[in-house]
């Protein structure tokens, strides 16, 4: 019989270890995933002008880099 105490006792603990788990966790797994998120471009660009360009082009969703605001395209 000790060992069917042994059993609701862990299963109580898990529940415990899960609930905790997942309160630290956050309620929005998206936007902690995007936060964490970090892409690079691996493109070398020869100057700033065709780097605007580029990151125009191909990453219309980002926000705009701080060093290529000022740049004329």
């Amino acid at each position: 019989m000790a060992r069917g105490q042994q059993k609701i006792q862990s299963q109580q603990k898990n529940a415990k270890k899960a609930a905790e788990k997942k309160k630290s966790q956050g309620a929005d797994q998206k936007t902690a995933a995007k936060a964490a998120l970090v892409h690079t471009c691996p493109t070398q660009m020869p100057d700033p002008k065709t780097f605007k360009q580029h990151f125009e082009s191909k990453h219309p969703k980002s926000p705009m880099p701080p060093e290529l605001v000022d740049v004329q395209a």
